[in-house]
């Protein structure tokens, strides 16, 4: 119902204002609205359908603009803002009250035009500003209160209340503003002085103009105003003293500057221009001796100055500006002449010693000094003085008479002379001096005991030196002079097991060089601590000492020694060893020393040569030849190993052992005498490898066969009472527990047991060349055997008990 009544509402109006021509659609918006706003819904208010719109061509022109500031929305029929407006672009008049945009809205089939009237409402958007931001005005100081000056006003874009409203003024004491209404409503502000200017006391006036606006809230602009006080002859020329007193001495030179007098004005320009002169009241007398500058007012020495003809002159000056009535200002000037001290005064030195000792004694006298001056007075008073950084002293001992004493102990290495400057000043104005300089020479007393610069020397010496070689150059220092300076050098004798340091060591007794006087060996000495003396020709003569330490450094000159395995020089090392051994056995350990030292002394083991490289291995830091595999029968018996071993010296040395290992197989046969045989084997051909695979496999089959029956023999019942066992049980006991022991040595090598013999209760075993000396061990044997056990170089032989 609502939507009815609004749709009836606008066709009555688009119909009324179709029918009249004169019916204008009025809208009002402020200016500066930003892009896009609406301004109102065009097709609500004209009567037209959204619909239909977007369907028919809507044109918006504009009158007597070429820019596009409004646009329809066709889909919403809205009026919005395209770009935006401003208000003082489209009504530039400030005089028009209202500022209206006119454009027409024409719609296409059918045609249909409407007038619309858009009110640009103007708002404060724009600032009052002063056509020129400064003004200078000139104002005399001679103003009197009242007087208007007119200033330069601020315009703003802005109409109604937006644009200018009043204006204020920085605060002043001399100045105030009032305001003007033009008949346009334009506000004119004009300047009143209310007190009266000195331009003396404050020559510029720095001011600030304030506009405001009425606009809500309220905006400004400033202008600087400068008010410049134009001066006036208002001030006379003054001096800085009244009276001016100076002291001149006879006889000053012509051109001398007495003075420069000096008035100041506090005017400006010609008001503030001076010309200085004399006065009536001054002396014809007193202006042929002294000059005026009339513009700088300086008093020069023209004439002569003469104490016994004038002992003071008076000068009466004016200064005068150049102002239109101009004024001026007096002074005195009191010139009071003194006498001159035209006399220098003399010295005359008595008793001068020009050479002493550096040793004389503090307050022996240097000299006699007499001071005379002949002039009276103050100009005749003399007084004598000397540096005061000398080692000297001045004694007064009359009124003309002084003595130079020697005030602190004098050193000749640190000074070796004097010169000493005598001054005499009189008490003239200003006062005379003259100077007379005398030269004292030091002469050299032995007081200084040579010096090393060093008190303890190390000196490294490499062995096997040549005799005389020079180790270094130990050389003093003594400050003093001729013999005092002459220095002689010895070695402080010490014995070392019967043997001097001079044996050894020689110094040259001049000039300090150390040399060896044999050749060292570091493996029999390695250092020596001795003293050397330096001793000078003064006398008596002063001597010191210094510590030399000489350390003998290690050369490679000694090559390895091999001690083990012990050869006889030059012969080949035979060694045996059992085929069967294991892997990682040791074989032999080649052992060397040196007697060098540190690097010298690290020996390292190679091998040279090697029968079969895959067979062996040496540790090269320890020596040890172990097997790296277990032998096998393609393997030759005999090997050849050739070991250097060299030492970490440059250039390294070194020594060799060559080694000849056979290897044996062994076997155990019985004697009736106990001797051991071995049994030896050729290489394995093809048919012995067969029989050895038959003859194992057979001792398989017994193994187990034998194994069987001692398990059946356990499990049979114990009798109540042992029978005693043969003799020969006892010893198929004991001999397959013997069997089954194993040999350990005391070098711990392991080897395997051999059987021998099982007769007449002795059990013999046959083992591989043992070495010299050494013991072997039958370990784990049950003692319910009740063997006993021998052991000898070749053979350990267990015994029945009898």
């Amino acid at each position: 119902m609502h939507r009815a009544k609004r749709c009836f509402s606008a066709v009555f109006v688009f119909c009324t204002l179709w029918s009249s021509t004169l019916s204008v659609t009025r809208y009002s918006i402020p200016e500066e609205m930003e892009r896009g706003s609406v301004v109102a819904n065009l097709a609500a208010d004209l009567g037209l359908e959204v619909g239909v719109l977007a369907h028919r061509e809507v044109k918006l022109e504009m009158f007597q603009e070429s820019n596009k500031y409004l646009d329809v929305n066709k889909k919403t029929g809205e009026l919005y803002i395209v770009e935006k407006m401003d208000r003082e672009y489209l009504c530039p008049s400030k005089t028009a009250t209202t500022c209206f945009v006119k454009l027409d809205v024409i719609i296409e089939s059918p045609l249909r035009i409407f007038n619309i009237e858009l009110e640009i409402k103007d708002i404060n958007d724009n600032a009052p500003r002063f056509r020129r931001d400064r003004a200078e005005l000139d104002v005399s100081e001679s103003a009197t209160p009242g007087e208007r000056f007119s200033l330069p006003n601020a315009v703003d874009p802005d109409g109604g209340l937006n644009t200018v409203k009043m204006y204020k003024l920085s605060e002043s004491e001399h100045f105030t503003i009032e305001i003007q209404t033009g008949s346009d409503d334009t506000k004119y502000v004009d300047m009143v002085l209310t007190k009266a200017l000195d331009r003396e006391e404050h020559a510029v006036h720095h001011l600030i103009l304030t506009a405001v606006d009425g606009g809500v809230p309220a905006r400004s602009g400033t202008a600087n105003i400068n008010v410049r006080v134009l001066d006036t002859n208002d001030n006379a020329p003054r001096f800085d003293h009244p009276v001016y007193s100076v002291n001149m001495t006879e006889n000053s030179p012509i051109g001398t500057v007495v003075m420069k007098l000096n008035a100041t004005d506090l005017d400006e320009g010609p008001n503030a221009e001076i010309k200085y002169s004399f006065t009536l009241y001054t002396s014809e007398k007193t202006q042929d001796v002294f000059a005026l500058n009339p513009n700088t007012g300086e008093i020069t020495v023209k004439g002569t100055i003469d104490y016994e003809d004038m002992k003071f002159y008076e000068m009466h000056v004016e200064a005068k500006d150049k102002g239109q009535h101009p004024l001026l200002g007096q002074c005195k000037v009191v010139v009071r002449v003194t006498d001159m001290n035209d006399n220098y005064p003399d010295i005359t030195v008595k008793s001068y010693k020009s050479t002493v000792n550096e040793n004389i004694p503090v307050g022996t006298v240097i000299a006699i000094v007499g001071i005379s001056d002949r002039d009276t007075g103050d100009n005749g008073k003399v007084s004598l003085s000397i540096n005061p950084n000398l080692p000297f002293v001045l004694n007064k001992s009359s009124d003309v008479l002084y003595e130079l004493k020697v005030s602190e102990p004098l050193d000749r290495e640190q000074v070796p002379e004097y010169d000493i400057t005598l001054v005499v000043t009189d008490g003239g104005t200003p006062p005379l001096s003259d100077n007379e300089t005398i030269t004292l020479h030091l002469l050299d007393v032995n007081d200084n005991v040579p010096l090393f610069p060093q008190s303890f020397y190390t000196i490294p010496v490499m062995e096997n030196n040549a005799p005389g070689a020079l180790l270094s150059s130990l050389t003093a220092f003594d400050p003093d002079l001729h013999e005092n300076q002459y220095l002689v050098y010895f070695i402080i004798e010490k014995e070392i097991v019967n043997t001097s340091m001079s044996m050894l060591f020689s110094i040259n007794p001049e000039n300090g060089n150390l040399y060896a006087l044999k050749t060292f060996d570091y493996e029999i000495e390695k250092e020596f601590l001795f003293h050397i003396e330096s001793r000078d020709s003064g006398v008596p003569p002063l001597n010191s000492n210094v510590t030399v330490h000489v350390i003998i450094v290690d050369q490679n000159d000694n090559p390895p020694v091999i001690v083990s395995p012990w050869r006889a020089h030059g012969s080949v090392v035979e060694e045996k060893i059992p085929r069967s051994t294991d892997k990682g056995s040791l074989v032999s350990k080649v052992i060397a020393i040196d007697t060098d030292s540190v690097q010298n002394s690290r020996i390292t083991y190679q091998f040279l040569q090697v029968t079969d490289a895959t067979l062996f291995s040496l540790d090269q830091y320890n020596g040890e030849i172990r097997t790296m595999r277990m032998f096998s029968y393609r393997d030759p018996r005999h090997q050849r190993l050739v070991v250097i071993a060299k030492d970490n010296g440059d250039p390294a040395l070194s020594a060799t052992v060559t080694i000849k290992l056979s290897t044996v197989e062994t076997a155990v046969k019985a004697y009736s005498d106990m001797t051991e045989v071995p049994l030896e084997y050729d290489i394995f051909s093809d048919l012995n490898l067969y029989l050895v695979i038959g003859l194992g496999s057979v001792s398989f089959l017994l193994l187990i066969t034998i194994l069987v029956t001692c398990v059946l023999k356990c499990q049979k019942p114990k009798p109540s009472k042992a029978a005693p066992p043969s003799r020969n049980s006892v010893i198929s006991e004991r001999n397959s527990t013997i069997a089954d022991s194993t040999l350990v040595s005391n070098d711990a090598y392991w080897y395997s047991l051999f059987l021998a013999e099982t007769r007449k209760g002795k059990l013999v075993v046959r083992q591989p060349v043992p070495k010299a000396g050494s013991r072997y061990i039958v370990s784990s044997l049950p003692r319910s055997t009740g063997l006993t056990e021998t052991s000898d170089s070749a053979a350990s032989t267990l015994q029945y008990p009898k």
